[in-house]
């Protein structure tokens, strides 16, 4: 049988299941009771048991236990809940879009750092942005501890900045600037005496590194790996301030782009050396397909490039 399709108040084919429906049975699920979904939907208790036994009486099925605590659902009120938890997200989504267009205001913009370091650079930019949109909420997630292609594709996100590509049509990834790595090291360690650095350099070397998995750290998956090079020791360091701090003053090294590092290297408190022949990689703007061309979001496309071109030159 071909699932009914939910509207906004007309009833769909035989069965009649409305927004309202799939908004009523998403509050059960949450609250477990029809009182405090009664609460959420702003109804009282007697005006939502009439709206489910309506419901009830159009489909010929019970959707929830009675005097089950808490409250269960049956198979078909599973069935109308899975609709919903489709529905409605996409649903808020579009609303919220239909409104900036309408006021001419970007709304919400919920921005999420695949990088540690890139708040360095980023903060910086926005109080002219703010300026710029005022009517922007806008909302910073510095490396979150969540699926962020998943959160970006729900609408609880609404870019992403990061270096992973990811090949697919619902998504759109913006060029924003190419950057390099490089070891750092305190300027009286033994590797300051080297243009360039090797993987069998680190073999004895305590490597700093970010709370991350090793697969997404380009100084092991694009230079340590393919070597088949593992460095003495890793040391985890969930702060890229701190991590400059402890390769000055002797305690590790730290594979780091060349922003993160750039004003200790100009006082004189660390080096810097390239990986290999050069380790260049590119950041990244992703965003929903069908909003890469938002005027605010080019708007901050356009203010990131223009203050990371000359501090990621080659």
């Amino acid at each position: 049988m071909t699932a009914p399709h939910p509207t906004t108040g007309s009833q769909s084919g035989n069965l009649g299941i409305d927004l309202k429906h799939l908004k009523t049975i998403s509050a059960l699920a949450e609250q477990g009771s029809l009182a405090g979904a009664a609460l959420t939907l702003n109804l009282t208790q007697s005006a939502l048991s009439h709206q489910l036994k309506e419901l009830e009486t159009r489909l010929n099925l019970e959707l929830y236990l009675r005097k089950s605590r808490p409250l269960v659902l049956t198979a078909a009120g599973q069935l109308l809940l899975n609709l919903a938890r489709q529905v409605l997200p996409t649903l808020t989504l579009t609303e919220r879009q239909l409104q900036a267009l309408h006021s001419g205001d970007a709304g919400r913009l919920h921005l999420a750092l695949d990088c540690h370091s890139c708040i360095q650079w980023l903060l910086p930019l926005l109080p002219d942005f703010r300026r710029q949109w005022p009517g922007v909420d806008l909302e910073v997630e510095s490396v979150p501890g969540f699926d962020a292609i998943s959160a970006l594709l729900g609408g609880q996100l609404d870019l992403l900045l990061t270096s992973d590509v990811q090949a697919r049509g619902d998504l759109h990834f913006e060029p924003l600037f190419g950057f390099d790595l490089n070891l750092v090291m305190a300027p009286d360690h033994p590797l300051c005496q080297q243009s360039l650095i090797s993987p069998t350099d680190l073999q004895r070397e305590v490597l700093l590194v970010y709370p991350v998995e090793r697969a997404r750290m380009d100084v092991f998956s694009r230079f340590l790996q393919p070597a088949g090079v593992e460095p003495a020791r890793c040391k985890l360091v969930d702060n890229t301030s701190v991590m400059l701090q402890m390769a000055a003053a002797g305690l590790g090294v730290a594979a780091l782009p060349r922003w993160a590092s750039e004003e200790f290297v100009r006082q004189g408190l660390l080096e810097a050396r390239p990986l290999g022949q050069g380790i260049r990689r590119h950041m990244y703007g992703a965003v929903r397909a069908a909003d890469k061309d938002q005027a605010c979001l080019q708007s901050l496309f356009e203010r990131i490039r223009g203050k990371m071109a000359a501090a990621t030159a080659p």
